[in-house]
């Protein structure tokens, strides 16, 4: 038995995503209100002590942190069976022991980083309302519904009637997640924005 712990207990749950090498852990708490995802210890290094103690372990591949759970992908070589009680107790040891999610100025440099890739892409005319109302559909109807599977999906680019869309957390090298795109994003965004004739997925 560990030592009773004064503060409420960290709650600690698994959650299946449609990408069978990533796993969803849940905690009770607030881990981060934002985005974080971390495909490279490089990265997690620089920004997150969470994903760097993660990254440190043979088995984990990327880490994505939103909200109150963390996403973790895993090695192809590694089955869950071996590698998810490790995992569940190495979260849950970590947020208790009040250990650093996110380094501060985290956002800023995301959203810097986002200024500086979106800036690159000058749209003008009619272009710059149909990206709007691209971004917005995505913001409003995407978004929340792949978060639930652990994932993210963000509006990278668009050109002459084709949207490119970044997949991160678990829709990243998901199987299903191209299905969602061609079937789900591509037909609501066609139907909304008569003037995309195609969705086209990159990794994150």
């Amino acid at each position: 038995m560990s030592n009773p712990v004064t503060k409420s207990p960290v709650m600690l749950y698994t959650e299946q995503t449609p990408n069978p090498e990533s796993l969803k852990f849940v905690t009770n708490r607030m881990l981060y209100k934002g985005t974080a995802d971390f495909r490279e210890p490089e990265m997690a290094e620089e920004w997150s002590p969470m994903a760097t103690a993660l990254f440190g372990l043979p088995y984990v591949k990327g880490v994505y942190i939103c909200n109150n759970f963390v996403t973790v992908s895993k090695e192809m070589n590694y089955d869950w069976a071996d590698i998810m009680l490790k995992l569940k107790d190495f979260i849950k040891k970590y947020i208790e022991d009040g250990g650093e999610i996110l380094k501060d100025g985290f956002d800023e440099a995301m959203a810097e980083m986002e200024e500086a890739r979106g800036a690159s892409y000058e749209y003008s005319g009619d272009d710059v309302e149909i990206v709007k109302k691209i971004k917005d559909l995505i913001e409003t109807y995407v978004k929340p519904a792949v978060e639930m599977d652990g994932g993210n999906i963000e509006f990278k680019a668009w050109d002459a009637g084709i949207v490119t869309l970044t997949m991160q957390g678990a829709c990243s090298g998901c199987p299903s997640s191209t299905v969602t795109l061609k079937a789900g994003i591509e037909g609501m965004l066609k139907r909304m924005v008569p003037e995309v004739q195609e969705v086209v997925a990159e990794m994150g």
